[in-house]
């Protein structure tokens, strides 16, 4: 079965699902694209766009295979895994599976949100708000999920909730808090052996060391996990596919706040 990944920059879920890639070996064409230019939405060949249209992930990678598109990293990344008949990017023990895709829905319901506003707001309001309204209008029409629309125009618009992004810097210091107290027995991967869950926390929070500098000051193990990962041969593999010279600033619209905190 042939596959091909679409992919941004190696940061947030797009180097989730390289990394996994390269662990994995599967035989994958990757075809770069340019999530701020919201060429994610317009892809050739999807006849089953739905999973691309409504991921929750915002602007992630899209997997299609057999002409179906899939998303979300984790999802994608145990797919991969499972297709190469088991990379070891799962832990075979059912309770240890569960804890692993237990603390992942940690990252990507509470980490992830907070994380892609932060990096948004550095790095991509700019570059989108100066995009004129023709074209952003354009750009925007191509996207079936009205709330990942929302959150384009909201970034055009220069509309920043205070609340939001005070609430974003605290689940970044939370997600730093529960890293450093997962480490704390002195294991080097998050799981006891290295999975999915190092590849999924280190996407989302390896771009926060820069924008939120106090969350790391007095997490010594964490910072050192990050060196670790990014030290891994599928990660640096991953890191190598960047087309820029800071992919980890690299940002485009992503998940969605959770109301719920």
């Amino acid at each position: 079965m042939s596959m091909i990944l679409y992919h941004g920059e190696p940061n947030g879920p797009s180097l989730a699902v390289l990394a996994a890639l390269a662990e994995t070996g599967v035989a994958v064409e990757c075809r770069p694209i340019d999530l701020l230019a919201g060429e994610r939405h317009t892809l050739p060949g999807i006849d089953h766009p739905l999973a691309r249209d409504m991921g929750l992930e915002g602007e992630g990678p899209v997997l299609v295979a057999a002409g179906e598109a899939m998303t979300e990293s984790v999802f994608l990344a145990q797919f991969l895994d499972e297709t190469a008949g088991g990379a070891g990017l799962q832990p075979t023990d059912p309770y240890a599976h569960w804890d692993m895709m237990m603390w992942c829905r940690q990252i990507t319901e509470r980490l992830a949100p907070a994380a892609s506003l932060l990096g948004n707001l550095a790095n991509a309001q700019g570059p989108l708000a100066a995009v004129d309204n023709t074209k952003f209008a354009a750009i925007t029409g191509a996207i079936v999920n009205d709330d990942l629309r929302a959150r384009w125009q909201a970034l055009h618009d220069d509309q920043v909730d205070a609340a939001q992004v005070a609430d974003s810097e605290t689940k970044v210091d939370q997600a730093v808090e529960r890293c450093e107290a997962k480490l704390a027995d002195g294991r080097d991967w998050l799981m006891g052996e290295f999975s999915i869950a190092d590849l999924e926390t280190y996407g989302w929070l390896a771009g926060m060391a820069s924008l939120r500098p106090a969350a790391f000051a007095a997490a010594p193990r964490t910072v050192a996990w990050l060196a670790r990962v990014k030290a891994r041969p599928s990660v640096a593999a991953a890191l190598a596919r960047a087309t820029t010279a800071e992919p980890l600033r690299a940002w485009a619209p992503g998940p969605e706040i959770n109301r719920w905190g």
